[in-house]
């Protein structure tokens, strides 16, 4: 995908599309979002021909022809100076676990766990561990978000929920690598209710994927069950429930166990590359500040094994809909009257990974981070019917909280403000780019309604069901799409927006 046929065809789309855009007259205003131009496109994406749109596959291939393709149609350019135009590269290791093994031992006696208990994965090719102390650490991390135990050298037991104190402490994988960072040799993640233990076993053999950059994990890492993890603790003398309940306190600095594990596990590594697709509409009167709209373009690819009736993980919703926005908005500010400032489209690879492209395209800005003063995230959009109220993950500054009241007012649109859209703001890419200082939102009705939104999450949501259908409702995601066109245009403008 990276060779240089490939990049000649992307080159060969872009320039064609740019000529034709070149004679289109701009708009006076901008038309509305039809449903049946976000039908087009996210029928197109989530198609068959695209295999799910997994990062480093051809269907990632068809997914870049077609985005370069409709952004280049609508006016945008490639980012200048760039290598690789309309691609940022980025670097991954994929892991697939082979196979592992756990002996456990407490209070010097053997205490067995049955397989299906744990899943083991090991960051190397081969891993031997022996007689490793275990430390049952809780969240991992205390109030202030430092590691709250000693585990150097330890098996680190730690629970998967977000920590209930702290100010938005981070998910179980940056908690469990910081505990890596700590010197943890193992790392073992209790799966409680916010994870069925079935998907997590489903999982085990599928391929994990990090950043090739990223910092190593721990030697070894992997879950228990619930009913594995409070069985050990009984042997050892604990009670589980009332171990999670005593963790619930910011203060608290874990419990070292009386118990040794063994641990093994094998792997097979493969290096491989992916993208972001970045592009850019250049301001007609750019002040050096910016804004920019992501969403990311990668799901699932073929997720069923052979013999399914259905392998594919299309990825209809999540998020060919919010790259279709993306389309549309594009076309809606590269036809219609220019802003004044610059204004980037990025595509991201890799979020269902855990936010890995928006992480890298952090800490590898093709715009300086300082320059951005907002970013927008679309995702998982096509959730809501007309009418739904606009929710904003990621509120809480008065400033860019009014601008987003406006824009919703002037297009007769209510606001939610309960907060409930607030437990997803690690969920998605905007995180990234927050973590890094840049103010990032996502604004729109998925994340008013959370009965439907809670329904897509437990039914087709990562599943060969999500697929397109005329059963996606798609009026919302029109209304969000024009919304967020409106909100473009607000912090582009330097007489509106003084680009904070």
């Amino acid at each position: 995908m990276k060779n240089c046929t490939f990049r000649a065809a992307i080159a060969a789309v872009a320039l064609l599309s740019v000529t034709s855009a070149a004679s289109a007259a701009p708009a006076k205003a901008d038309a509305p979002v039809t449903e049946a131009e976000l039908a087009a496109h996210i029928r197109t994406l989530a198609g068959d021909a695209f295999e799910g749109r997994a990062p480093g596959t051809e269907g990632e291939d068809r997914t870049i022809a077609y985005v370069v393709g409709e952004w280049a149609k609508a006016g945008l350019e490639a980012v200048p100076g760039s290598a690789t135009p309309w691609l940022q590269p980025v670097p991954f290791v994929e892991t697939q676990a082979l196979g592992g093994a756990a002996k456990f031992k407490v209070n010097g006696r053997d205490f067995a766990i049955e397989d299906d208990g744990i899943i083991l994965t090991g960051r190397d090719a081969s891993v031997a561990l022996a007689g490793l102390p275990a430390v049952f650490v809780g969240y991992g991390l205390d109030g202030a978000g430092k590691v709250n135990a000693d585990v150097r050298g330890k098996l680190a037991i730690m629970l998967f929920d977000n920590a209930p104190f702290g100010d938005k402490l981070p998910r179980y994988r940056e908690r469990r690598q910081m505990l890596a960072d700590a010197g943890a040799s193992a790392v073992l993640v209790i799966a409680t209710d916010a994870v069925p233990w079935t998907t997590l076993r489903e999982s085990a053999g599928s391929k994990a994927v990090r950043l090739a950059s990223a910092k190593p994990g721990a030697p070894v890492s992997g879950f228990l069950s619930l009913e594995a993890a409070d069985a050990l603790l009984k042997k050892a003398g604990q009670d589980g429930g009332a171990l999670r309940e005593a963790a619930k306190s910011p203060d608290y600095k874990g419990i070292a166990l009386p118990v040794t594990a063994d641990l093994s596990a094998k792997s097979a590594t493969r290096p491989f590359a992916s993208n972001n697709i970045i592009a850019k509409l250049p301001g007609a009167r750019p002040d050096g500040k910016a804004v920019l709209f992501l969403g990311h373009w990668d799901h699932l690819g073929i997720c069923e094994p052979e013999g399914a009736a259905d392998r594919i993980c299309n990825g209809a919703v999540d998020n060919a809909s919010g790259i279709a926005v993306l389309i549309e908005i594009a076309k809606r500010l590269g036809k219609g009257e220019r802003p004044d400032r610059d204004i980037y489209f990025m595509a991201t690879t890799a979020e269902e990974k855990g936010l890995l492209g928006a992480h890298y395209f952090a800490d590898h800005p093709v715009v300086p981070l300082s320059d951005i003063t907002v970013a927008l995230n679309v995702d998982t959009i096509a959730i809501s019917p007309r009418g739904t109220p606009v929710a904003t993950i990621g509120r809480g500054k008065p400033a860019y909280d009014a601008v987003v009241r406006d824009a919703a007012k002037k297009l007769g649109r209510k606001l939610d403000e309960d907060g409930e859209a607030d437990a997803f703001i690690q969920r998605q890419d905007g995180w990234a780019l927050g973590a890094k200082g840049v103010t990032s939102l996502m604004v729109g009705g998925s994340f008013s309604d959370m009965k439907l939104l809670e329904a897509f999450l437990g039914s087709d949501y990562h599943s060969a069901a999500d697929n397109f259908s005329d059963k996606i409702p798609l009026g919302g995601a029109a209304e969000d799409a024009d919304l967020h066109v409106a909100l473009g245009r607000a912090f582009a403008d330097t007489k509106r927006w003084p680009g904070k």
